[in-house]
């Protein structure tokens, strides 16, 4: 090749190359990608057709492996260059799940969606969703809010979190207080809420108008965040909205180390001389295959939710029932709600009133001989459900009112006395509820919340039946209308109805049904059954 020729390729290829230096200014330049800088990290979003920008898979916390395993969580690690904020993060290990696709023990992210012409200035409201489980899994993980931030014109902030769960958030003994944190997964949650009050203001929210929802477990995390350290005043929220609030038994340290020695021995260190010390040093993958069900002792059959948080003394000074009636909790407006068969996705499909005792008993083991006599006398056989035994209606009535229902009207009598509180009950039966035999269950408004497509398949509440879709305008109108007001009622759309405000001499809550949203006074029958569970609290240790 003659020298010319040499030369020519030369400038081509120089040419080639600064061309292709501009082109990727220029792609740069005309991005269209949000970025945040958290100090930490700088994250690059995506750009949505609606209007707002989604950061998905955020690290609030750094990750919970090795040493950082059953303490407080730390502040995530810093980073160089844009990092990706694309795709969901790993949703935290489950009790029982095994080592199923997308879980992990690295698992402490968060999701943003904010309108994207927020700025710092804008100081919108901020919608903060804790997922349910039990407190065993993340049931609820990836819910999209996009849609109930459309429903507001762009005029609010949607942040959704994972949380440790199972023995990974929960595990409670002398020893992980001594050496480590109990009630870790709660922790998470906290130090989510602080992120967001030092970080919100750059997606365009206001940290002073943060309100909490959550269903199930996350709703009882919103109780045990209103009683945390005796209810001591906080700024990490100005309001909450609890759907079907979990109150399972939560017992104290000293009662739980069975459970640590138990799970101990699974993931194979017995015999170690530092049980902690040695689950600490474990892999990921033989803690999770040692995360498994497990009966309380003295029980044969497991119970649903064997991990709950644990009265510690500090953070919980006590049981969440006995601080709400001595008044020991944050006083921010709330609202709280079931559905009408709470329990049903839950029950044993028992066949006598002594199978409805021994249910209840494997989940709430200080229940006596006594006690299940009672319960059979105030749940005695019903009307059958279709494709079930005889006494599963009772079984599941017992359970969805001691752990949902009646903690959810104690909680909204008790906060009437201070400030502003709501009531609802839901009662929508799909297609899928009636041929499963499990009438209005668990949690099933959350797909008529968050609108068609925004509630993941595979999470404990995923169906969307287009029949309701006439009530979904109507249950987002009364959550943002919360979120953005601390008023359900400021937001009406055609079918919403007034809804006072809850008290225990009016007892009247809202029934959300299709085409059919009333008001309804609480039956007398319920209230006294809930006197009932509120007499054995105590001893349930709720």
């Amino acid at each position: 090749m003659g020298s010319d020729q040499k030369l020519f390729l030369l400038g081509t290829l120089l040419a080639l190359l600064r061309l292709s230096s501009l082109i990727t200014v220029l792609g740069a330049a005309v991005s269209k990608n949000p970025t945040v800088d958290l100090g930490y990290t700088i994250y690059e979003g995506t750009a949505q057709s609606n209007g707002q920008n989604q950061f998905l898979g955020i690290r609030y916390a750094a990750p919970p492996l090795g040493d950082l395993r059953f303490r407080a969580p730390q502040p995530p690690l810093t980073t160089t260059g844009v990092q990706p904020a694309t795709e969901f993060g790993s949703v935290c290990f489950g009790v029982g799940q095994g080592l199923a696709e997308g879980l992990s023990e690295d698992c402490l992210f968060l999701n943003v969606w904010a309108p994207s012409d927020a700025t710092p200035e804008s100081k919108l409201p901020v919608f903060f969703w804790i997922q349910g489980g039990g407190y065993c899994t993340n049931s609820n993980a990836n819910y999209n809010g996009s849609e109930l931030i459309q429903f507001t014109e762009n005029k609010m902030i949607f942040v959704a979190l994972n949380y440790r769960v199972g023995p990974f958030g929960f595990l409670t003994s002398e020893k992980v207080k001594e050496n480590g944190d109990l009630n870790a997964g709660f922790l998470d949650q906290r130090f989510a809420l602080e992120w967001v009050q030092q970080h919100i203001t750059k997606f365009g929210g206001d940290p002073g108008r943060v309100v909490l929802i959550g269903d199930s477990a996350g709703a009882g995390s919103i109780a045990l965040h209103l009683v945390a350290f005796g209810g001591a005043p906080t700024n990490l929220f100005a309001g909450v909205i609890g759907v079907s609030p979990f109150f399972p038994t939560q017992l104290l340290p000293s009662e739980l180390e069975w459970q640590f020695d138990l799970f101990a021995s699974r993931a194979g260190c017995t015999g170690s001389g530092d049980l902690l010390t040695c689950l600490r040093q474990q892999d990921s993958t033989t803690l999770q295959n040692a995360n498994q069900e497990m009966p309380y002792p003295g029980r044969t059959s497991n119970s649903l939710f064997p991990f709950t948080p644990t009265i510690d003394g500090d953070l919980f000074p006590d049981f969440p029932y006995r601080l709400f009636e001595e008044g020991k909790f944050v006083k921010v407006p709330s609202i709280f709600g079931d559905d009408t068969n709470e329990g049903t996705i839950f029950a044993s499909n028992v066949s006598s009133p002594a199978e409805v005792g021994s249910f209840m008993q494997d989940n709430f083991p200080q229940l006596t001989d006594a006690n299940t006599a009672e319960i059979n006398v105030l749940y005695p056989k019903e009307a059958p459900f279709e494709g079930h035994a005889a006494f599963f209606p009772s079984a599941a009535a017992a359970y969805g009112e001691t752990t949902f229902i009646c903690p959810g009207l104690e909680m909204s009598a008790v906060i009437s006395q201070h400030t502003k509180s709501w009531n609802y009950r839901y009662n929508v039966l799909t297609p899928a509820e009636i041929q499963s035999g499990l009438g209005v269950s668990h949690t099933s408004e959350l797909p008529n919340v968050f609108g068609p497509g925004n509630t993941p398949a595979g999470s404990s509440t995923s169906t969307f039946d287009f029949n309701d879709i006439s009530l979904t305008p109507i249950l987002q109108a009364y959550y943002t209308s919360f979120v953005r007001f601390l008023d359900p009622n400021a937001q009406t759309v055609k079918g919403s109805v007034f809804w006072p405000e809850f008290s225990p001499e009016t007892n009247q809550r809202i029934l959300l049904q299709v085409n059919a949203t009333t008001l309804e006074t609480v039956p007398s029958s319920q209230l006294a059954r809930c006197q009932f569970w509120k007499g054995l609290a105590i001893q349930l240790e709720q």
